[in-house]
Protein backbone atom coordinates (compact mmCIF):
# COMPACT_ATOMS: atom_id res chain seq x y z
CA UNK A 1 0.00 0.00 0.00
CA UNK A 2 1.24 3.48 -1.16
CA UNK A 3 2.12 5.70 1.93
CA UNK A 4 -0.46 8.72 2.34
CA UNK A 5 1.04 12.27 2.21
CA UNK A 6 -0.76 15.47 2.70
CA UNK A 7 1.25 18.04 1.20
CA UNK A 8 1.30 21.63 2.70
CA UNK A 9 -1.13 22.85 0.51
CA UNK A 10 -3.52 19.83 1.59
CA UNK A 11 -3.03 20.62 5.04
CA UNK A 12 -3.88 24.21 5.32
CA UNK A 13 -7.02 23.32 3.10
CA UNK A 14 -8.27 20.85 5.33
CA UNK A 15 -7.92 23.41 8.23
CA UNK A 16 -9.81 26.21 6.37
CA UNK A 17 -12.77 23.46 5.45
CA UNK A 18 -12.76 22.80 9.29
CA UNK A 19 -12.70 26.40 10.38
CA UNK A 20 -15.43 27.32 7.37
CA UNK A 21 -17.89 24.41 8.27
CA UNK A 22 -17.16 25.71 12.27
CA UNK A 23 -17.66 28.54 11.65
CA UNK A 24 -20.98 28.13 9.42
CA UNK A 25 -22.49 25.66 11.78
CA UNK A 26 -21.64 27.23 15.08
CA UNK A 27 -20.21 23.64 16.18
CA UNK A 28 -16.02 23.14 16.29
CA UNK A 29 -17.30 19.49 16.67
CA UNK A 30 -18.85 19.21 13.18
CA UNK A 31 -16.28 21.03 11.76
CA UNK A 32 -13.77 18.39 12.68
CA UNK A 33 -15.96 15.47 12.05
CA UNK A 34 -16.27 16.59 8.41
CA UNK A 35 -12.61 17.18 8.15
CA UNK A 36 -11.99 13.74 9.86
CA UNK A 37 -14.42 12.16 7.09
CA UNK A 38 -12.16 14.14 4.54
CA UNK A 39 -9.13 12.43 6.19
CA UNK A 40 -10.63 8.87 6.04
CA UNK A 41 -11.39 9.37 2.02
CA UNK A 42 -8.16 10.29 1.18
CA UNK A 43 -6.68 7.44 3.40
CA UNK A 44 -9.61 4.75 1.87
CA UNK A 45 -8.25 6.41 -1.66
CA UNK A 46 -4.94 5.75 -0.69
CA UNK A 47 -5.23 2.05 0.10
CA UNK A 48 -6.98 0.84 -3.28
CA UNK A 49 -5.34 -0.77 -5.44
CA UNK A 50 -4.99 0.37 -9.49
CA UNK A 51 -5.61 4.33 -10.69
CA UNK A 52 -8.48 5.77 -9.20
CA UNK A 53 -10.46 9.04 -10.03
CA UNK A 54 -10.42 11.28 -13.04
CA UNK A 55 -7.19 12.44 -14.82
CA UNK A 56 -7.17 16.11 -14.81
CA UNK A 57 -4.15 16.84 -17.49
CA UNK A 58 -5.85 20.29 -18.09
CA UNK A 59 -5.09 21.48 -14.63
CA UNK A 60 -1.63 19.62 -13.88
CA UNK A 61 0.53 16.96 -15.26
CA UNK A 62 -0.41 13.57 -13.07
CA UNK A 63 -3.32 15.04 -11.37
CA UNK A 64 -6.37 13.27 -10.20
CA UNK A 65 -9.74 14.47 -8.60
CA UNK A 66 -12.23 12.41 -6.92
CA UNK A 67 -15.96 14.68 -5.37
CA UNK A 68 -16.60 13.87 -2.11
CA UNK A 69 -19.80 15.70 -0.65
CA UNK A 70 -19.42 19.21 -2.25
CA UNK A 71 -15.43 18.96 -1.89
CA UNK A 72 -12.82 18.02 -4.62
CA UNK A 73 -9.86 15.82 -3.36
CA UNK A 74 -7.08 16.44 -6.14
CA UNK A 75 -4.34 14.05 -5.63
CA UNK A 76 -1.24 12.10 -8.06
CA UNK A 77 0.27 8.92 -7.59
CA UNK A 78 4.35 8.82 -6.77
CA UNK A 79 6.55 5.94 -7.00
CA UNK A 80 5.84 4.49 -2.64
CA UNK A 81 3.05 7.43 -2.29
CA UNK A 82 -0.51 8.50 -2.64
CA UNK A 83 -0.32 12.69 -2.34
CA UNK A 84 -3.41 14.68 -1.57
CA UNK A 85 -2.44 17.90 -3.76
CA UNK A 86 -5.30 20.16 -2.93
CA UNK A 87 -9.03 19.46 -1.45
CA UNK A 88 -11.35 22.45 -2.99
CA UNK A 89 -14.79 23.34 -2.15
CA UNK A 90 -16.09 22.24 -5.42
CA UNK A 91 -18.60 25.29 -6.68
CA UNK A 92 -14.44 27.16 -7.01
CA UNK A 93 -13.49 28.24 -10.68
CA UNK A 94 -10.67 25.15 -10.19
CA UNK A 95 -8.95 25.86 -13.27
CA UNK A 96 -8.18 29.66 -12.14
CA UNK A 97 -7.31 28.20 -9.03
CA UNK A 98 -4.71 25.82 -10.47
CA UNK A 99 -3.78 28.29 -13.16
CA UNK A 100 -3.23 30.84 -10.23
CA UNK A 101 -1.22 27.59 -8.34
CA UNK A 102 0.74 26.73 -11.46
CA UNK A 103 2.52 23.82 -8.74
CA UNK A 104 -0.41 22.43 -8.15
CA UNK A 105 -0.25 23.37 -4.69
Amino acid sequence: MPRLVYLAAARRDLVSIFEYIARESGSAVIGRQFATELRRRCAQLAALPGTLGRSRPELHAEVRSVAHKGYVIFFRYRAQSFEVVNIIEGHRDIGRYFADNPSGQ
